[in-house]
């Protein structure tokens, strides 16, 4: 499966735009890209539905902050819209969306099937978005337990601190491109049978900015970037799990132009604990007795995430025995609660004994007390609890 895009790319707005510019961008890639104006373009289908999904979110404050702290991963399953049922037509959906009017001029047309008119959404001039950084942070059971504060050192452009991310080292050498006279893109008006389509490109003088440099900075070479070593500070909150990606929102390489910088991703890499195995939220851990303690009972100190604990074992256990400590494993994730950890005693039996001891291990051999005769609540309980370890 193809890795989910930024949803803030994929719509074209900033991580700041107001829920009204989210709705104007949305509008826009919905117009380009409905069904009814590709007919039989899986592509344009699928953009379609990536827009409509990444609007899903970025429309809901609660899904939206979620997306902003931890990326994908905080959303859980697929948050967009469900189009089994068909797409609709594309001013019911736009003027459901957006309220009534400012539509009509397509209707004449039946949707986008028509000819006639300006079937582009006007020139814009590019904004570029910096590239993502990913990293690996290392986390022990214990961070996770509380949370924790990580340094990263990184490499990552930034603005050139000479010529202030302009690519000149004086405005006066910036000017408006001639062949496009700063929209970025070009004109370019079609007459046929069906009457006078206009369409747009990107200009080739500039390559999209709309102006040109005449003399660039010679620290950035007139890319407005420079290369630089940081350290940054990443909280991490408590309940990650390996493999879970946290993003950090304007985190990685700044872009062209001052444009819009890229995220920083943290790939959570969780260290192996020496005693502890985790699964979810419970933690699992095996505690060796002696014969004799686990004949008579006695009690027993065990580690916790929070230090030790020490819990009884009762007389009579059995080896594979099963103790559920509620509360004492590792929270959830953005919640209050927590999971449970579980001790699993298994019975340990000396391979070598002196003469005195296996005299008495006969005597007791013959004693009806040491003959096998599990109960049948015993053997529901291991039945249910076996694989757990």
């Amino acid at each position: 499966m193809a890795e989910k895009r930024d949803y803030y790319e994929v719509l074209g707005v900033d991580k700041s735009a107001s829920i009204d510019d989210i709705k104007k961008a949305y509008r826009e890639k919905a117009i380009q890209y409905h069904p009814d104006k590709n007919p039989g373009d899986k592509e344009a289908e699928e953009k379609f539905k990536e827009a409509a999904e990444a609007y899903a979110v970025l429309s809901d404050p609660d899904k939206k902050a979620k997306y902003d702290r931890f990326g994908h991963a905080g959303l859980g399953g697929q948050p967009g819209p469900d189009f089994s049922g068909g797409f609709g037509d594309l001013n019911d959906i736009l003027n459901n969306l957006f309220g009534g009017g400012g539509f009509g001029g397509f209707r004449g047309f039946g949707g986008f099937g028509g000819f006639g008119g300006d079937t582009g959404s006007g020139p814009a001039q590019k904004v570029y978005r910096g590239r993502d950084i990913r990293v690996r942070v290392k986390m022990t059971l214990e961070e996770i337990a509380h949370g924790a504060e990580k340094e990263i050192t990184l490499e990552k452009n930034i603005p050139c601190s000479e010529c202030g991310g302009k690519g000149a080292k004086n405005s006066a050498d910036i000017k408006t491109c001639p062949a496009c006279n700063g929209t970025g893109q070009v004109k370019r008006v079609v007459n046929s049978i069906f009457g006078q389509t206009i369409s747009y490109s990107t200009c080739q003088q500039c390559g999209g900015e709309g102006k040109v440099i005449s003399n660039p900075c010679r620290h950035c070479n007139g890319t407005g970037l420079e290369r630089k070593r940081e350290t940054v500070k990443v909280s991490i909150p408590a309940g990650v799990e390996d493999g879970m990606q946290l993003t950090v929102r304007g985190g990685g390489h700044s872009a062209k132009n001052n444009g819009v910088n890229g995220d920083l991703l943290v790939l959570i890499e969780e260290v192996a604990h020496p005693e502890f195995r985790r699964s979810g939220t419970d933690l699992f851990y095996t505690k060796i007795i002696s014969v004799t303690d686990a004949i008579l009972g006695t009690e027993v100190e065990i580690p916790c995430i929070d230090g030790k604990y020490k819990i009884k074992v009762d007389p009579g256990t059995q080896s594979e025995t099963v103790v559920r400590l509620k509360g004492r494993g590792l929270p959830r994730l953005n919640s209050s609660s927590t999971g449970d950890l579980y001790v699993k005693f298994i019975v340990w039996i000396p391979k070598k004994l002196s003469r005195d001891e296996k005299s008495m291990m006969e005597t007791l051999r013959s004693s009806d007390s040491f003959k096998p005769n599990p109960s049948k609540d015993d053997k529901k309980i291991f039945d249910k609890l076996k694989d757990i370890f």
